[in-house]
């Protein structure tokens, strides 16, 4: 069994997963699951599944196999503060709030993500765009590409050892800090709220201890209780921050219980999640697992907000 059977974030290939929709749900029901949320980078979640040669309903396909399946969101946000990350669930996904984000999203991820291999390339690295659209041999779109491909390419060329210390790499070096134009947290919230649905910030201590926002500098903590203010309905709690490029000196045990004795009363979802890629499938050592992280099923069995998106 999962040490949680609930795990509130979890990515396929409509992002960059490794899963599609339907290996993403078997997975889970094989892992004894009881609610997986499918929350992909940027883009809406699917309403059908590929499975057996048929076209299913996503609903209908995971009830198929015992569990129950949360359509979600993982909005990317802020220009300057990297991995403020706003999932939304229980949206009306066909306000054109949506469509235009998905537009404008693929239009600032290839323009800054071509500039980036550029920078790489400029420096020493073998890498060039249509390496990261060859994807490993899973060859992708333009639209398709997700920062964490270049992370991975990376470490697979040799020049980090994982694409989280990758990633660390170009975090840390000016000339690769090329910014993408993202929608401000708060518009975000307001959006989800708008259009229905539910916020919750993801991986909260992947932010810096220190950003600059609205033009001031702040710390994290006050960050997150600008967005709480604005409206944001839950935070993550439990998350696999040891698989990640988390570079803080924290259990992911200490980041729980500090985030749930700051945050949790201001909030009303104190949510978690593994943040599940299936990179098991791309050779990863270590990888993250759904329901390592997540959250009880009694907790989203009694919260009203939660049970509120089921079937949404």
């Amino acid at each position: 069994m999962p040490d949680y059977p609930c795990d509130l974030h979890l990515h396929t290939t409509r992002s960059d997963g490794a899963d599609s929709p339907a290996e993403l749900l078997d997975r889970a029901a094989t892992l004894g699951l009881a609610v997986a949320a499918i929350t992909d980078h940027d883009i809406r979640p699917p309403d059908s599944v590929s499975a057996g040669g048929r076209e299913l309903g996503i609903h209908e396909y995971a009830a198929s196999l015992g569990i129950t399946v949360l359509r979600g969101i993982e909005i990317s946000c802020e220009t300057g503060i990297e991995d403020t990350h706003i999932v939304g669930f229980g949206c009306d996904w066909h306000d054109p709030y949506f469509a235009d984000l998905e537009t404008a999203v693929v239009r600032s991820k290839k323009d800054s993500y071509v500039k980036l291999v550029a920078a790489l390339r400029k420096d020493g690295m073998d890498l060039t765009w249509d390496d990261v659209l060859a994807n490993n041999g899973n060859a992708i779109s333009e639209e398709a590409v997700q920062k964490k491909m270049i992370f991975e390419l990376i470490a697979k060329k040799g020049y980090a050892a994982t694409w989280a210390e990758a990633k660390r790499l170009v975090n840390a070096t000016p000339a690769y800090r090329i910014s993408r134009e993202k929608p401000s947290a708060t518009a975000v919230i307001r959006a989800i709220r708008d259009t229905g649905g539910i916020s919750i910030l993801a991986h909260p201590y992947l932010i810096a201890d220190a950003v600059e926002h609205d033009g001031h500098v702040m710390g994290r903590t006050e960050f997150i209780r600008r967005l709480i203010a604005a409206g944001l309905d839950g935070i993550e709690a439990v998350y696999t921050y040891d698989k990640t490029s988390y570079g803080g000196g924290m259990t992911k045990q200490a980041i729980a219980r500090e985030v749930v004795e700051t945050f949790g009363n201001a909030v009303r979802i104190v949510s978690g999640g593994s943040d599940y890629h299936g990179d098991w499938r791309k050779g990863a050592v270590n990888p993250r697992e759904m329901g390592e992280a997540g959250i009880s099923l009694e907790y989203f069995q009694e919260n009203d907000l939660l049970r509120r998106v089921v079937g949404t």
